[in-house]
């Protein structure tokens, strides 16, 4: 099973990119997308459907605003849109899409970086997340992917240094990626690449990109059960649709 997961930062801009293209070439079994930014009326569903996909969208209340999906080659049994929570389900947060064999879930988790009232929310989020992870893993195994808006180590950041007090790499944001592997998770990148410099989002400030400034804040989050399942994870930082780039996960 080969898993992408992507924050699009609007599909509609992606597809002008050449998205469409591209997916067909790379052509994933399960697709997990953030950042939408869009409802199913406003672009062309039915092209991704003609890839052979089963496509969930969840949109965000606000136009033009967060959202995520998922497209899937394998029909889920069942599929769940949010958490139960309104404050976050208003936003588009979270898709839950159940296989016989795991659950995988698309993710996007709210920035904190404008300021003190986001952060909160963040931090709520975070907490909310942690429960509601802890109940939903028992008996199955999980795969969460998507834009978590935290950088874990210092190894993901280009200046760990300079942005210690930064939303993203604040303490108490890695602490909680620390508690949430301790669930039962693993990083699956950083399970097979141990390499720095290695990051799936950079600003659009500075040449950043060009300049490989970026931050490692994408991940592929799988139960430690299926941990001797990984095949292959791979950040794919020559792909240009968004200020973010897809990551891969090869699973046998």
């Amino acid at each position: 099973m080969k898993i992408i997961s992507y924050n699009i930062n609007g599909i509609r801009a992606a597809i002008k990119k050449g998205f469409i293209d591209w997916l067909k070439k790379t052509s994933p079994d399960v697709v997990c997308l953030q950042e939408i930014k869009a409802n199913v009326d406003q672009f062309d569903t039915a092209e991704f459907e003609k890839l052979g996909y089963y496509c969930f969208w969840f949109s965000a209340e606000k136009k033009g605003y967060s959202g995520v999906a998922i497209l899937s080659k394998i029909k889920p049994n069942n599929v769940i849109y949010g958490c139960g929570a309104n404050k976050f389900d208003s936003e588009g947060r979270i898709l839950k899409a159940e296989f016989n064999t795991i659950n995988i879930l698309s993710c996007y988790f709210p920035s904190g970086s404008s300021g003190a009232i986001r952060q909160s929310y963040k931090m709520e989020f975070l907490d909310f997340f942690y429960q509601f992870m802890q109940n939903n893993k028992q008996g199955v195994h999980v795969l969460a992917c998507g834009d978590y808006n935290i950088c874990h180590k210092p190894i993901d950041i280009h200046d760990p240094v300079r942005n210690k007090n930064s939303s993203g790499f604040l303490e108490e944001e890695r602490m909680w990626i620390d508690s949430f592997l301790d669930l039962g998770f693993v990083d699956t990148f950083r399970e097979i690449n141990t390499e720095p410099n290695q990051y799936s989002w950079w600003s659009y400030r500075a040449n950043a990109r060009l300049n490989n400034k970026g931050w490692r804040i994408d991940y592929h989050m799988l139960s430690r059960g299926l941990k001797n399942k990984i095949q292959d994870a791979q950040i794919l930082n020559n792909i240009y649709h968004s200020d973010h780039c897809p990551i891969l996960l090869e699973l046998s």
